[in-house]
């Protein structure tokens, strides 16, 4: 299987389009090659790219921000010389000035399949402003790690944010590329937009299901941001993001983050009896473990937590039977079951939050 960005660096034709034009790259830690070069630098190298500026989104550019809503500054590449604009610092969108600094900007971001990363809203506010500027935006395409499969409610309208950027469904099966093409049509914008398609995806092949995992074909897995260690969080992400929203720690602060939840003052042990009585057939696809953990930083820091951890991998894996939105959904009926005045939701500053009633 190749990438986009790996199409684009092997493929002169492709690249034709972009000779004598001034190009930018919006990119993270995960922009890279099968050969783990860093889609910068890969770029930098090629004679007919001329590479003037690059973009980071949330958690920087080389990924250096590790917890929510810490912010990261504007820079220059120690190596090319070139401006590093951040999207996640003064600013959400690019400002006029960054987008006079370029003519096409390559977008090449590992998404993780679920409407709640802010990579997809960046996405949508690049095409916004580029298509008001007169500017292209190529998506450079790469696998969604959690498949196909569509899980979850729509966005309401008015609930738009950083953290939801349209009406999609919480699980939305799309690639980057045909991301960009969805908001493109919804929103009625007039751009030049390409994608950089990939060449051999098999989002419906054992044993990745999105993510290349065949013995002739596997991939290495590069943290898109801090909290996104493994393809099992991946997968898992849809369901175990909304407790970013709850007073349950999601596993920050230690090595599993978004794998695995808890508290110090819940019965795991019953939580798990009480969901599999609830709705057994809301559990299939992947295998539940007890377990006890103690965060080093964020919610719960430095106290033991009973919890249990979600294993959306090996032999016990099945890919169109997991359904992780609906399955924290039944942790959190399950915990009111067993304490009916739990306090669940956690009430903190947010920058992305929406009124709602306390009910």
């Amino acid at each position: 299987m190749q990438i986009g960005l790996e199409r684009l660096i092997e493929d002169a034709a492709l690249r034709a389009p972009l000779a004598g034009r001034r190009v930018a790259l919006l990119a993270h830690p995960a922009s890279v090659t099968n050969e783990m070069q860093h889609a910068l630098d890969a770029l930098a190298a090629l004679p007919q790219v001329r590479l003037v500026a690059a973009f980071g989104p949330q958690h920087g550019l080389r990924g250096d921000k590790q917890d929510n809503m810490v912010e990261t500054a504007d820079e220059v590449d120690a190596r090319l010389n070139i401006p590093v604009f951040s999207l996640y610092g003064q600013v959400r969108r690019p400002t006029p000035e960054m987008l006079n600094a370029f003519d096409v900007l390559l977008v090449d971001l590992q998404d993780l399949g679920c409407r709640i990363y802010t990579f997809i809203t960046t996405l949508r506010y690049v095409l916004e402003d580029c298509a008001r500027a007169g500017k292209a935006v190529w998506v450079l395409d790469r696998p969604n790690p959690a498949g196909r499969p569509v899980e979850g409610f729509l966005l309401r309208a008015g609930w738009e944010s950083f953290v939801g950027a349209g009406p999609l469904p919480m699980r939305h099966g799309l690639t980057m590329g045909e991301l960009g093409a969805w908001f493109i049509a919804r929103l009625g914008l007039d751009l030049e937009y390409r994608v950089i398609e990939m060449r051999g995806w098999q989002p419906q092949a054992a044993p990745g299901y999105g993510w290349p995992m065949a013995a002739h074909d596997w991939r290495a897995w590069v943290n898109p941001s801090p909290n996104a260690p493994t393809l099992n969080m991946a997968r898992a992400y849809a369901g175990t993001v909304m407790l970013e929203g709850t007073t349950l720690s999601e596993g920050r602060g230690t090595t599993r983050a978004l794998e695995l939840f808890g508290a110090p003052d819940i019965d795991a042990h019953r939580l798990l009896a009480d969901m599999r009585a609830l709705a057994p057939e809301w559990l299939r696809g992947c295998l539940l473990r007890e377990c006890w953990f103690e965060p080093t930083f964020h919610k719960h820091a430095g106290r033991l937590c009973a919890g249990v951890q979600i294993h959306a991998e090996g032999t016990h894996y099945a890919h169109e039977a997991f359904r992780p939105w609906r399955l924290v959904a039944l942790a959190f009926k399950a915990l009111r079951r067993q304490q009916p005045q739990y306090p669940l939701w956690r009430d903190f500053p947010y920058e992305y939050r929406r009124p709602w009633s306390s009910g």
